[in-house]
């Protein structure tokens, strides 16, 4: 009987380290979305007068993660651009302690479409 409990604790256990760390890989990879995107957009300073790194930062956080990269410069072209973002987001695993889940996305922006053209 002490074996049955002892193994059904090590299940239950495991089960809620992975539910842990696939959660925060959903909530990791919804932030680097978000952030691309806000980036994306903040790389033409006529769409917006936000630094595309502030906007990158600011949408991680309010999807609860951290910004580690963002290769997103600045550009007053018309070129299309392509920026790329890491977030991540610390899961606190049973047994293991915490561990930094990390995602990446990219986003396109083409200003001539965002002109209307």
């Amino acid at each position: 009987m002490v074996g049955l409990v002892a193994v059904v604790i090590v299940l239950a256990t495991s089960v809620a380290g992975l539910g842990a760390l696939y959660a925060a890989r959903a909530n990791a990879q919804t932030a680097a979305e978000a952030a691309a995107l806000a980036a994306a957009v903040s790389t033409y300073p006529p769409a917006s007068p936000m630094h595309p790194v502030q906007a990158a930062s600011r949408a991680a956080a309010e999807n609860g993660a951290g910004l580690v990269t963002c290769r997103c410069p600045r550009d007053s072209s018309l070129v299309v651009r392509v920026v790329e973002v890491v977030t991540v987001v610390t899961a606190l695993v049973p047994v293991f302690g915490q561990w930094d889940v990390r995602a990446v996305a990219r986003a396109e922006f083409d200003p001539l479409r965002w002109l209307g053209g």
